[in-house]
């Protein structure tokens, strides 16, 4: 192929009155001219060729053959190969562009490698053999239903969603059970690791349409190149010719100035041209039935419902741009790795598997060992930070007790029956769905229900539906605004509750909270220093015996507090009070036997509270009292006193009145002496009196014979009185004392009280 083109002289016919000279224009092969042939009177005469003699022949119709190819051949015979050539490269650079260009190869191949993980997971298959075990009249209906939307498309959608490739998923799959059994720890972890990065790669691939706007260019560009190579070759191939005359101006240096040139490559540049196009056209019909596909189908949109039904896992959501055209382009291969890739895109598919590695780390054993005893003596079983709810729980059928914090998504499910001993449940900033079968067990066996939130709408609606519940305990935090108009859905239907906690920062007392008025037994509210107003509703609650009103911002005590008559205790602790004279109003309530007026600022206490005869309990620690009334000693059922945390310097003598007396603390004031009458208290088991400004302590303390705690320390003794050695009950940890002081006693009072 080193000649493209053969040239030779050409034979010039003319008449016989024309010049010999003036019609010599072709070149030949041979410097030796033919031999003339003989004229006739009918032939036209024909010019003998002639040409110069030199020693240049081989150079001479080399350079002929260049110029003619240069001069005379069409551009398209000479240059056919190599358009051929640019041509299918343009074609390969178009095709293959976007597996190069870093913003979106990242993506394809990220994406293929977390689609073959996804469709060789072993939870996979386990996730969709659970759907390969349905009723299969449930399977006919669900797929008449199918077919049914399929007949009735919406839009361009309708084709879709519904495509025909997906309708083949049920013939391809099929589970085997022996292989569907449970995942080890491994392939838990495995499993759950490819979720995360589904989501990241979800995240980050919807996020834009690059892959869609690429592979959408790159099409269009290649059926603009497929017309323009139509357009253009069917009208140049018939220039491809096998014989070319060319005229060369060369007649001084070979005496020929004609030529007639063979291509020798233009009868196969001739068949392959026309080959060319055959194979150009259908790759371009190709490109052309891509275009139709990109722009007829919503490729920017991929909806999993045909998957949703025919797997049953109804949470898939329905993807967008790059992460949907990626996901229709797979299914042009096999719609099968979109279903098995579907299972990590359900959240409910990554519930199963976190509830499936949450019973594998732990285990009933495991679960044992943390079983402890509760402040209401129940045995209970803490769960603090979890991802859920472990399955292996409800084996623990023991278990009194179930407190759950700090975990999302708890799916409180029917086996919870199987605890037949559970009593009390803690849910502490903890969302919970419950299953209707363990709620109907709840609303007959749960009597404590502990709630911690951040906001009342995450209150579990279900909880209003408890008829045995007998204890409700709220506790959580409202922005200021909400607090004033809180609003708790009807506790009507709580029969048989008898105490209701609130933790918050209410405002006032809920309506919700008066629906439950006639049955209340107890109630506390804990605010956080918002001032608690209208407190009119107290009134309706006759059978409360225990209130609590706690850091509520009461500068006087409520009005309301003294219509009940059936009220047994009162807590007004960490509130404003600093006047009680009140507190007269309180001899109405024959059964008050507990009074706490603790942590306030109160500066003395009234005589009339001499009037308060059934008092056993009185707790005014924590004020700023002085001075103590002897009158406050005419209570003589008081078993309880506490007054530390005071200014009282002188301790009434009276106090002897007080027989029934157990606990008695003066810590922390500015107390200088004891009355001898103390001492006729002989049923004290715990005194108090650290923190004083004592100098003695008085031989009668050996009359306590029941005593069992003695705090004494931070005065200003120097010995301890031997005769602590009578009170047989107090023992060296009941007894704080400075070291050195205890070593004043006599060493058999040591040793006495060394002894267990």
């Amino acid at each position: 192929m080193q000649d493209k083109i053969i040239c030779l002289p050409k034979r010039v016919q003319a008449s016989q009155n024309q010049s010999s000279v003036s019609n010599v224009s072709q070149a030949v092969a041979s410097t030796t001219p033919l031999p003339p042939p003989k004229p006739s009177p009918t032939n036209p005469v024909t010019v003998e060729m002639k040409g110069l003699k030199t020693d240049l022949d081989l150079q001479q119709y080399s350079f002929i053959n260049q110029m003619c190819y240069e001069r005379a051949l069409h551009w398209y015979a000479k240059y056919f190969p190599y358009l051929v050539l640019i041509h299918t490269l343009v074609f390969m650079l178009c095709s293959n562009f976007w597996f190069k260009f870093p913003g979106s190869s990242s993506k394809i191949e990220h994406f293929i490698s977390i689609l073959g993980k996804c469709f060789d997971s072993p939870w996979t298959t386990r996730a969709l053999s659970e759907v390969s075990g349905e009723d299969s009249e449930e399977k006919d209906s669900r797929k008449n239903n199918v077919s049914r939307s399929n007949t009735t498309p919406s839009g361009p959608e309708g084709g879709l969603v519904n495509s025909q490739s997906l309708k083949s998923i049920p013939e391809k799959f099929v589970v085997d059970k022996s292989t569907a059994g449970a995942l080890d720890k491994k392939e838990g972890e495995q499993a759950k690791a490819l979720f995360e990065k589904v989501k990241k790669f979800r995240l980050h691939v919807e996020e834009g349409d690059i892959l869609y706007a690429m592979y959408v260019r790159q099409t269009v560009l290649k059926v603009i190149k497929f017309l323009i190579i139509i357009a253009y070759n069917s009208a140049l191939v018939s220039k491809v010719q096998f014989t070319v005359d060319c005229n060369v101006d060369i007649q001084d240096m070979t005496g020929y100035k004609n030529f007639s040139c063979n291509h020798t490559m233009a009868h196969l540049f001739s068949k392959l041209s026309f080959c060319y196009l055959c194979f150009v056209s259908i790759y371009g019909l190709t490109c052309l039935y891509t275009l139709y596909w990109l722009f007829y189908r919503s490729l920017r949109e991929y909806s999993f419902e045909y998957v949703r039904q025919e797997t049953g896992i109804d949470d898939i959501p329905d993807v967008k741009n790059d992460f949907a055209f990626m996901l229709h382009m797979i299914d042009q291969y096999d719609p099968l790795y979109s279903k098995r890739f579907a299972v990590f895109l359900s959240e409910v598919s990554e519930n199963k598997l976190k509830q499936l590695n949450l019973n594998n780390e732990w285990t009933p054993d495991k679960l044992r060992q943390k079983l402890q005893t509760n402040a209401h003596n129940r045995l209970e079983l803490p769960l603090i930070m979890l991802s859920g709810l472990p399955d292996t729980v409800f084996e623990i059928t023991e278990l009194q007790s179930l407190k759950l914090e700090i975990i999302k998504n708890v799916m409180i499910p029917a086996t919870i029956a199987q605890l037949d001993n559970l009593q009390e449940l803690s849910l502490h900033q903890c969302s919970v769905k419950i299953h209707s079968a363990a709620l109907s067990f709840l609303k007959e066996n749960l009597k404590v229900l502990s709630v911690k939130f951040d906001d009342m709408r995450e209150l579990p609606p279900w909880m209003y539906g408890l008829r045995n519940l007998e204890e409700l305990y709220l506790v959580g935090s409202l922005s200021h605004d909400i607090s004033k108009n809180i609003t708790l859905e009807s506790l009507r239907d709580l029969k048989s509750l008898k105490i209701l906690s609130i933790k918050s920062n209410v405002s006032k007392i809920p309506q919700a909270v008066v629906d439950v008025s006639s049955h209340l037994q107890k109630m506390c509210i804990h605010n956080d220093g918002t001032k608690l107003v209208m407190l009119n509703n107290l009134k309706k609650m006759t059978n409360l015996t225990e209130l609590e009103l706690v850091h509520c911002d009461l500068e006087r005590i409520p009005h309301a507090v003294f219509s009940l008559l059936s009220l047994q205790e009162l807590d007004l602790k960490e509130n404003n009070l600093k006047s009680i004279e009140e507190i007269v109003s309180f001899q109405h309530l024959r059964k008050l036997t507990v009074l706490k007026l603790w942590h306030n600022s109160i500066t003395y206490i009234p005589e009339h509270i001499k009037k308060l005869t059934s008092l056993e309990r009185l707790f005014f620690s924590h004020n700023k009292i002085e001075v103590l009334p002897s009158h406050l000693f005419l209570c003589n059922k008081i078993r309880y006193l506490d007054l530390s945390y005071n200014d009282i310097r002188f301790i009434p003598p009276e106090i002897g009145v007080l027989q029934s007396l157990q606990y008695f603390s003066i810590t922390c004031n500015k107390v200088e002496s004891l009355p001898d009458e103390l001492y006729f208290c002989k049923k004290l088991k715990t005194l108090k009196i650290g923190k004083n400004s004592l100098s003695v302590l008085s031989p009668k303390i050996g009359n306590l014979l029941f005593l069992s705690y003695l705090d004494v320390k931070g005065n200003h003794f120097e010995v301890l009185p031997p005769e602590l050695g009578d009170c047989r009950a107090l023992k060296r940890a009941g007894l704080v004392v400075e070291d050195a002081l205890f070593e004043t006693l006599p060493s058999d009072v040591r040793e006495q009280m060394k002894t267990e």
